[in-house]
């Protein structure tokens, strides 16, 4: 009695997952979790790209602008956050709120943002976080640093020319150890994502693993 109760419940929530697509810079996040949000019929929330105000400020001169920028995403990430909750639609985020504490970390550990900054962000972070509920999981797309520096150059936006290999490199030292540390809390879905992959494929592949629910996985194609 009570397991067919627990797995009638666990159903019911697959019906409306979160689910948030994470990765470096050019990984190509925005493409599967369009891609990802089709096959699971969820509305898709896309990082806040075009209409930051600080991204082109940011990356002209960061170290100036690099407490405003974390500080504006973070706003930005909290208010995309709450919206897919309340909504009790579910949905599929390109980028979620948990990694933005990767970017102002390396900014502090390259000088770029003073520790005094850093400290205040974490601080608005963890007061942020008590009023979050947990995304259903974490799909983190693994790709080299230097893939991503490629794919970000190919794609030619001017503001993210000024981003160096060992800026990219920094971030995926940090998100390997998120993900660790993530994965005791949400459970997270990694994949290999040095050459795209077959769009259709990975989401089928992404939708199995998800429903066996455990915290950290290899994807297997």
């Amino acid at each position: 009695m009570a397991q067919g109760v627990l797995m009638e419940a666990k159903h019911a929530a697959l019906k409306k997952p979160f689910i948030g697509i994470a990765g470096l810079i050019g990984v190509g996040k925005s493409t599967l979790a369009k891609k990802l949000a089709d096959h699971m019929d969820l509305p898709v929330h896309y990082e806040p790209v075009k209409d930051n105000e600080y991204l082109e400020d940011f990356y002209q001169d960061t170290a100036r602008h690099s407490f405003a920028m974390q500080v504006y995403l973070l706003n930005r990430r909290f208010q995309q956050h709450q919206e897919i909750i309340w909504s009790g639609r579910g949905a599929v985020q390109d980028r979620t709120i948990y990694e933005d504490s990767i970017f102002a970390k390396v900014c502090v550990d390259m000088g770029l943002m003073h520790p005094r900054d850093y400290e205040t962000y974490v601080s608005l972070f963890e007061n942020l976080s008590n009023f979050m509920c947990r995304p259903s999981a974490i799909v983190y797309l693994d790709v080299a640093p230097g893939t991503c520096f490629e794919r970000i150059q190919m794609r030619g936006r001017g503001c993210e020319q000024g981003i160096t290999l060992e800026y990219l490199t920094r971030l995926h030292e940090e998100y390997e150890k998120f993900v660790v540390e993530i994965s005791a809390i949400i459970p997270v879905i990694r994949v290999g994502w040095e050459d795209f992959g077959d769009t259709e494929r990975i989401a089928d592949a992404i939708t199995r693993e998800y429903r066996e629910a455990t915290y950290l996985r290899d994807v297997q194609l």
